[in-house]
């Protein structure tokens, strides 16, 4: 009697341990909303951070528009003293075009302060001393090219291929440059079976260099009834008809954060504020990067996705979960108008 009734105690103890040590570890992922915050709260996170990285479609604007507010809380957080960078996933843009609608849509911000994964991927090849007599084989679009023309790396023209001549696969023939050396995996509305080809062709010979800018899965399109791939899908399609991994570029991998300290040495981690709309990409660079997080609502996640992460058994989802949140920019203007 007295074994079993100390077995019992022993599981009702063990249970506890486990509930607590499961409750515990869930708390400390629960995400604050920033309207919750009194205002001795809000000051003491607002000093906490000196420099901001904040994605663009969902935060600042939708399409051609900005989200009301947005704009003014930007130059608000530089009124303040904080440094902003414009961090994208969006590799179909040169950062001349971001310059244009920063300014036009009234965000202000200099060239260096804006980081593209078509930015990325030419200062990768740059700064890892890729030889300027080969060339780059791009699935991508003029994003990248201007880039790469900026570091004086030569590629192969881009846009719609179809030059494979075959009526069936054993009587398959295509042209390869015997000059390139590196593959780009991006956003190509002119993917193909030919680009394929090449692509996995060009990887097949020893040393060339596989670059992805990102591996988003789908371009969020809210109020349509159509899924469109996005460069995660082209991504997978060129790594699968290779047979090998490629050097993934941007958010949550952690290069986007690297170059801009490697560009700006005192942006600090731990005072770096991270702003996105999108958990599994903005919110998880800055777990992998050490920078506090900001949900915003105004995008692809919610913060009823941010509640049921909260409380999940998967310790991955957990990762997903921002420190703070709000449901669009602009709310937080008028609550840090006094500082």
């Amino acid at each position: 009697m007295f074994i079993k009734s100390l077995g019992n105690t022993f599981c009702k103890q063990l249970h506890f341990i486990q509930t607590f040590r499961k409750t515990s570890s869930l708390a400390k992922m629960a995400c604050t909303p920033v309207t919750e915050m009194n205002d001795s709260q809000l000051t003491d996170w607002i000093n906490s951070f000196d420099t901001v990285m904040t994605d663009c479609d969902g935060v600042l604007w939708v399409g051609s528009e900005a989200i009301p507010g947005s704009p003014e809380l930007i130059n608000r957080f530089r009124e303040l003293g904080k440094k902003v960078f414009y961090v994208t996933n969006n590799s179909t843009k040169h950062r001349r075009e971001y310059k244009q609608k920063v300014d036009k849509l009234g965000f202000g911000g200099e060239l260096d302060e804006i980081i593209g994964t078509a930015y990325l991927a030419a200062s990768y090849l740059e700064d890892t001393g890729f030889d300027k007599t080969k060339k780059v084989y791009i699935v991508g679009s003029t994003g990248i090219t201007q880039e790469l023309d900026d570091v004086g790396i030569q590629y192969l023209p881009i846009g719609p291929d179809s030059n494979v001549e075959h009526r069936d696969l054993s009587s398959l023939t295509v042209d390869l440059d015997p000059n390139v050396d590196a593959v780009i995996a991006a956003m190509d509305l002119h993917i193909s079976f030919t680009k394929l080809l090449k692509a996995a062709s060009y990887l097949s010979r020893p040393g060339s260099i596989f670059i992805a800018t990102n591996t988003d899965a789908q371009f969020p399109m809210k109020g349509k009834d159509i899924i469109v791939p996005g460069t995660g899908s082209m991504v997978a399609a060129v790594e699968t008809a290779a047979g090998r991994k490629p050097i993934v570029l941007g958010k949550p991998n952690r290069l986007m954060f690297d170059i801009v300290q490697k560009r700006h040495p005192s942006v600090k981690p731990e005072r770096t504020l991270m702003i996105g709309d999108r958990a599994d990409t903005d919110i998880l660079l800055g777990k992998n990067c050490g920078l506090q997080t900001l949900m915003v609502g105004s995008g692809v996640h919610s913060i009823g996705k941010i509640r049921e992460w909260e409380v999940s058994e998967d310790t991955e989802e957990r990762r997903l979960v921002a420190d703070k949140y709000i449901d669009k920019l602009g709310d937080l203007l008028d609550k840090i108008k006094h500082l």
